[in-house]
C-alpha cells in the first residue's frame, strides 16, 4: 500500500468532533470528486468515481447516515491497470436537490457554488473535518522518505484558492499551482505537511513522516561529515605534495646542506610521513610540534627558495 493510500485509510477512520463534521466531510468529498449531472429544472444526478477504497467507504456510510438517500453502487476492475472502480451514484430522487443545498454544491436559487459555504465549515472542527474531506478524496501525500510534498487535486480556481485559505487558517502554508484542466492545493515543507495531517487526525502518518525525517537528518548529518573528511584529506594531500615540491627544489639548487636543523628536521619528518596532514606530523615529531609550528617552516621554504 502506497504512503498515499495509508494516509487516506487512516484519515476515513477519524472519529467526528462534534455532530456536523460528517457533513463537513462528506460535502468536500462530493466537491472533490463528484460530477453533478442536470437533467432539467430540479433534476439532479450525482456520482462519484474512485480507485481509493477508503473513499468509496466514506462516501457511502456518510451519504446513508446523513442524507438518507438511495444510492447505487458499482465495482468494476480495470483490466489494464489491474485495479478496482468504485462507482456511486446518487440518481434523481425526492431530497437530492435539498441534499445538494445542504452541502453546498448548490445554492438555495439552485445555482452552483464555486467557494466553500460558510455554513459547512462554521466551526473549526468543521473546517478540519473538511480538509479531511478533502484529503481523502483527491488528496496525494509522497513517500516521506523521497522528497516531502503534499497536494489535492481539485477544480476550479475559485475553490481551489477558498480551500487554499482554509488551510490557512489552521497556520498551514498552501499555495495553488494550475495544471491544464485542474488545480492543485499543495504543501511542501515537512513542517508544514506534519501540522497539517496532525490537525486532521492522522496521527500514525505522522509518526512514519517523523521517523522519516529522524533518517534523512542522520543521512544528511553523516554525508556532511564524510564529505568535510574527504575535502580535508585532498587538501592535506595537496598541501603535502607542494610541500614535497618544495624539498626536491631544494635539492635540486644544492640547499639542503645549508638548511638551519629546525627546517632540515621538517624536511625529514615530511618525506617519512608523506601522506600526513601538517596537525598529523606535529603529532609523530620529537618533541611534538603544533601545525602553526610546521606551518611556519613551510613558508620559511617558500621564502628561502623565494
Amino acid at each position: 500500500m502506497s504512503f498515499t493510500a495509508e494516509v487516506r485509510d487512516e484519515l476515513s477512520r477519524c472519529e467526528p468532533t462534534c455532530e456536523y463534521c460528517d457533513l463537513a466531510t462528506l460535502a468536500a468529498l462530493v466537491r472533490v470528486c463528484g460530477t453533478l449531472s442536470i437533467a432539467g429544472s430540479g433534476r439532479y444526478r450525482l456520482t462519484v468515481a474512485t480507485e481509493t477504497g477508503a473513499v468509496a467507504r466514506t462516501m457511502l456510510g456518510l451519504t446513508h447516515k446523513i442524507l438518507k438517500l438511495r444510492t447505487e453502487f458499482t465495482v468494476r476492475r480495470s483490466v489494464l491497470h489491474k485495479v478496482r472502480n468504485y462507482l456511486i451514484t446518487l440518481p434523481d430522487q425526492p431530497g437530492l436537490d435539498k441534499a445538494l443545498v445542504l452541502l453546498g454544491i448548490l445554492d438555495r436559487r439552485g445555482g452552483l457554488v464555486r467557494g466553500i459555504p460558510r455554513h459547512v465549515v462554521a466551526r473549526p472542527c468543521c473546517r478540519l473535518a473538511y480538509i479531511r474531506g478533502a484529503l481523502i478524496a483527491g488528496g496525494f501525500v509522497a513517500d516521506p522518505r523521497g522528497d516531502f510534498h503534499l497536494e489535492i487535486a481539485v477544480q476550479g480556481e475559485e475553490f481551489a484558492d477558498a480551500l487554499a485559505e482554509l488551510i490557512g487558517q489552521i497556520g498551514v502554508n498552501a499555495r495553488v499551482n494550475r495544471r491544464k484542466s485542474t488545480f492543485a492545493v499543495y504543501v511542501k515543507s515537512a513542517r508544514d505537511i506534519r501540522a497539517l495531517l496532525e490537525a486532521v487526525g492522522a496521527q500514525r502518518s505522522v509518526d512514519v513522516l517523523e521517523d522519516a525525517r529522524a533518517m534523512k537528518s542522520v543521512k544528511n548529518e553523516v554525508n556532511r561529515k564524510v564529505n568535510a573528511e574527504l575535502a580535508n584529506q585532498t587538501r592535506s594531500a595537496g598541501a603535502a605534495q607542494h610541500q614535497l615540491e618544495l624539498i626536491a627544489e631544494v635539492e635540486r639548487r644544492g640547499l639542503r646542506g645549508t638548511l638551519p636543523r629546525a627546517l632540515e628536521d621538517f624536511c625529514a619528518l615530511r618525506e617519512a610521513y608523506p601522506d600526513l596532514s601538517l596537525r598529523d606530523l606535529g603529532e609523530v615529531s620529537d618533541p611534538p610540534l603544533s601545525k602553526s609550528a610546521l606551518y611556519h617552516r613551510v613558508l620559511r621554504l617558500e621564502k628561502l627558495l623565494e
